[in-house]
């Protein structure tokens, strides 16, 4: 496989369950390649290993432990739980390596498996290319002696271990008494320890897709599908809607009157909230090339900056920690806090939203809008063969958009990491001109695409 990262995109291995590359085949042998590449030091190596709550999970959780084991790593299976609970749970039981097996807020059909080093952040693609070539090289002469084969166990009080960490997070002396919660948790990962905070924070919390039955996650609930969330809201007249997706590193909120807000609303109040109380690090925000201009408009009001990375959480946490900062997210709803951890975690963003409210006492709609975003269109091609961000005409059509544009304006094209489409986005605060340069951009793309 060369050093080159073919299996891994931009936040692991994703894929339909039983077909490649999620298969059971490559799944133990990514136990076995990541177990060696972490194998280190003279102690019993450990992986923490956990799950959202798809039918395959128990197939991929399987297979992933007969690698490790094989390869003399110890596994410390904590069963469902949301992928921030499992880069926590790596660093304070000292573990070697951590495992989520979850393909986030891809319907059930879908699985995928992301990585964490010691230190509980994801891993570089440099870390993921070494563990990739070790997949295509022979690995039977380095794997454990039978003496040395690695023993599982089960850590029964890891959901706990969680709720008390985020709980930890909302300032001490402050209580959600009074307030009532509709909770999404997609039928996902967090089903069980997302209440559980709430509720023992003081919330009156109003549960929806928290029945997990191997086939329902994300369907038709949680972050991307946010109509149950905002029926519930208004049908409860509760004070707040929160939307969790598959894994729990995202989330999406509502206000009473039933209206969805953004990660750039969000991660907007957050830092505005954190600089006020001298709290935010690095003199602004890291958020992606998605987020937009007006969030960038309100931080610089403020004398804060935005700064930009490709889409993908793993990229904000590496910019903050290059920068110092401790608040980054995505328009998606990942949202990053790295005083409390160290990938997204939506209940953590959650409950610092909830900390804004309960201070200021005032109802979500006047407190989670802080500016008006400019019109922004996103439209997705789908193309066979090479790509045609290459070819000429599409290039001339760029360039025309920019110009169009202009400096008020912004212009983003972008290959899915995932499947084969070009993501084209353009912003500016001529929402007419917006739909134009979308329209001849894509067309230009459609006519490569037909010709291929």
């Amino acid at each position: 496989m060369g050093t080159s990262r073919k299996l891994f995109g931009t936040d692991g291995i994703r894929g339909t369950a039983n077909t490649d590359p999620m298969t059971v085949e490559i799944a133990q042998r990514l136990g076995q390649a990541a177990g060696l590449r972490f194998r280190r030091g003279a102690h019993r190596n450990r992986v923490v290993l956990g799950k959202d709550t798809r039918l395959s999970g128990y197939m991929i959780e399987c297979a992933l432990v007969s690698g490790f084991l094989s390869a003399g790593i110890d596994v410390t299976l904590v069963g469902p739980l949301p992928t921030p609970a499992i880069a926590l749970l790596t660093r304070s039981l000292r573990a070697d390596l951590g495992v989520m097996i979850s393909a986030s807020h891809n319907p059930f059909e879908d699985n995928g498996i992301k990585l964490f080093g010691p230190d509980g952040f994801k891993l570089s693609d440099e870390t993921e290319a070494e563990i990739e070539a070790l997949m295509g090289s022979d690995l039977s002469r380095q794997l454990a002696a039978p003496a040395m084969i690695g023993r599982a166990s089960r850590l029964n009080d890891a959901a706990g271990r969680y709720v008390e960490s985020a709980k930890a997070s909302f300032p001490r002396g402050r209580r959600l008494d009074g307030l009532r919660i509709v909770l999404d948790c997609a039928n996902g990962a967090a089903y069980r320890v997302a209440p559980t905070a709430l509720w023992e924070l003081g919330a009156e919390v109003v549960r929806i897709g928290c029945l997990p039955d191997g086939l329902n996650i994300n369907d038709q609930c949680g972050s991307t599908s946010p109509r149950a969330l905002s029926a519930a809201v208004l049908e409860h007249r509760a004070d707040l809607g929160i939307a969790l997706d598959g894994d729990a590193d995202r989330l999406l909120i509502c206000d009473e009157r039933g209206q969805t807000v953004d990660g750039d609303q969000i991660l907007a109040l957050i830092a505005r909230s954190w600089a006020a109380t001298g709290r935010l690090e690095g003199g602004g925000v890291v958020a992606t090339v998605m987020s937009n201009m007006g969030l960038e408009r309100l931080l610089a009001q403020d004398g804060l900056r935005l700064e930009r990375t490709a889409v993908g959480d793993r990229y904000v946490v590496e910019r903050m920690r290059e920068l110092g900062m401790n608040v980054g997210g995505e328009q998606s709803g990942h949202m990053v806090l790295s005083d409390f951890a160290t990938t997204g975690d939506g209940l953590l963003a959650a409950l610092q939203v909830l900390s804004v409210l309960v201070e200021r006492g005032r109802p979500a709609s006047e407190v989670l809008r802080l500016f008006t975003p400019y019109p922004q269109l996103l439209r997705n091609e789908r193309f066979a063969g090479p790509s045609p961000l290459l070819a000429p005409s599409v290039i001339e059509a760029k360039l025309w958009a920019e110009a169009e544009l202009g400096a008020g304006g912004r212009l983003l094209l972008r290959e899915s990491g995932t499947e084969p489409l070009v993501r084209v986005m353009a912003e500016a605060e001529d929402e007419a001109l917006v739909a134009r340069v979308v329209g001849g951009v894509c067309e230009a793309i459609r006519r490569v695409a037909l010709a291929a």
